[in-house]
This record gives structure tokens, sequence and C-alpha cells, in this order.
């Protein structure tokens, strides 16, 4: 077992809250984890961690390292990896890191990058905790088990309880990710065409009538009807407005049920909250429901071997 070496990346907003960041840094050194990269906590640009060069330069990077670290971890979300997509060096990317251990962590604004990714280079990366998630207070236990527990070994399995009665087996590769980016690049060369998939989708900050429209757009694009099922995931501080006059986000997902024509499962404890999930982008998935059990079991996503700290090794 040796300890995990860890590059932080910042492809979207700087770093407004120091305090989080080394919160955050100090506890990934705690659990015995090296830490390089700590210039781009410093770097600031208008409202960006840094230029469109020097935040596409920490992707980029990752073909042209001589050593390649496990773990590439964005620093925090907010806005700006849309500006990096015509600046990537996908082909370089695919060559280096298709089959190696590296996982490449991060949500929110993140997901644009994984959406590209995937398209253009194939590659499986994790919809799971920022940097600023790890130094949040209060510590999210839960998500910093699942980062590690998902990251350390080949397989994975999340449990969750959804208030959609069904009963279903099913698989496919698993994406999605936070639906706004989300859907901020349908019609680009940079949005999968994933079809037979399992996928999932969170938001923050978005009223219930914009998260059906955005549930819409991929429906009316045909994207919705091409998956094997839609996961809810959690949609933070989307409370209706003034003028909404009862229609919230039950509404919302229950109008989404009655056009969609996949499985529509809420309940998974993924996105903009205290609960967060690692989940592998891309990855090989089998959705399990019983009555309103759920379950998805995933499986052939890079693994790193060996780096799982001690004190949950320990302590499972």
């Amino acid at each position: 077992m040796h300890s995990a070496r860890i590059r932080l990346i910042a492809p979207s907003g700087y770093s407004y809250d120091p305090a989080a960041m080394a919160r955050g840094v100090a506890r990934l050194r705690e659990a015995g984890c090296t830490v390089d990269g700590l210039e781009v906590l410093e770097r600031t640009e208008l409202r960006f961690a840094g230029s469109d060069a020097e935040r596409a330069g920490d992707i980029n990077a990752l073909a042209t390292l001589d050593t390649l670290p496990d773990i590439a971890l964005a620093t925090r979300g907010g806005y700006g990896a849309a500006r990096l997509l015509p600046h990537l060096e996908y082909d370089a990317l695919r060559e280096r890191l298709h089959d190696a251990p590296l996982a490449l962590v991060g949500h929110s604004d993140f997901t644009a990058l994984q959406m590209a990714l995937h398209a253009r280079s194939g590659l499986c990366t994790f919809s799971g905790p920022l940097l600023a998630d790890l130094g949040a207070e209060p510590r999210g236990e839960f998500s910093w088990r699942q980062f590690w527990s998902t990251l350390s070994a080949p397989t994975a399995s999340v449990a969750w309880s959804t208030r959609t009665e069904a009963r279903l087996d099913l698989g496919g590769p698993l994406w999605g990710g936070n639906l706004a980016v989300l859907c901020s690049l349908l019609g680009t060369p940079w949005f999968p065409a994933i079809d037979g998939g399992i996928l999932f989708v969170e938001d923050v900050f978005e009223s219930p009538y914009r998260i059906e429209r955005m549930l819409y757009q991929l429906h009316l694009s045909g994207v919705l009807g091409r998956q094997r099922a839609l996961l809810l995931g959690n949609f933070s501080q989307c409370e209706p407005g003034s003028r909404d006059n009862g229609y919230d986000l039950a509404a919302a997902f229950a109008q989404i049920r009655t056009v969609a024509s996949i499985p529509v499962l809420d309940g998974l404890p993924h996105g903009h909250a205290e609960q967060q999930l690692t989940l592998p982008f891309g990855a090989p998935a089998r959705l399990r429901v019983d009555g309103h059990a759920a379950r998805l079991d995933l499986s052939g996503y890079p693994h790193l071997a060996g780096v799982i700290p001690a004190s949950l090794a320990e302590n499972p």
C-alpha cells in the first residue's frame, strides 16, 4: 500500500474560500496523501482560477507529466470549464490516460470536462467531491468514505430508497452530472452520444420550472428516450418562486414522468449536498429496483489498488 498522490487542478472558479481549501489539503495530508499543484489555489482572473490557457493547461498537463498522480482533483466548480473545451488536447489525453489508473474527480461545472473527455477521448472520469467539499465544515464523513471506497476498489455499490415503486433489473453505461451544465452542451461536439445508458442528474439554485425545462430539453432532443433510466439526485435550494402558485419540484418531476418513456427514480444521494457519492462517468452499471429499494452496481472503471487511507482500512 502506498500513499495516494493527488494533483490539484482548477478548471473553473477561483478559491474564494481559502480556509476550506486549506482544510481540504490538510485532511488529505492527514490521511497520508501527498498533494501537489497547490499553486492553482493562488490563481485568480476575474471569477476564474486563472486564464483559460492556465486552466486548460491543468488538464493538458496530464498527457505529458513524467509521473501521473493517482488522483487529479478539481478544487471547486462555479463556471469556466466550457471555455476550455476547444483547447484540450483530446488525442494526447486519450493516448496517455485511456489505460492509466488515474482518477479524475470533480462535479458541478466539472461536468463539462467529463462530457467532453468522454465524447472526444473515451475517458472514464468520476463525479465526486471537490477539494472544497473535502474541506467543508462540518466534515462530510459519508462523502469521504464513499470517495475512498470507490476509488480504491474495482467495483462499487450504492443502495438508496426511492419514492418511486418499481421492479427493474437493467444495465448500461452510467453518465450524467449537473443538469444545467449537461444541457448547455447539447448540440455541440462535446456532448457524448450515449445510448442505452443510466443517466443521473442533480442541480442547485435552480427554480423548479427551470429544472423541468432542462429535462424537457433532454426529452425533446431525444436524449432521454435513448436511455434506459433517469436517476434524480439532490436538487438543493431549488425552491418555488412567488409566482409558482404551488408548482414545485415534485410537480416538475411528476410531469417528466408522464412524458418520459423510461423509468424515473428519485433519491440518489448525490449532488450539491452533504451526502455525495463518487460515481464513475462512462463505467458499466447495473440498476436493480425492488419496490422502493434501489441498488446501483458499478465496475470497469479506473481504480487505485492499495491507496486507501490506513484509517479507513482499519475502520471500514
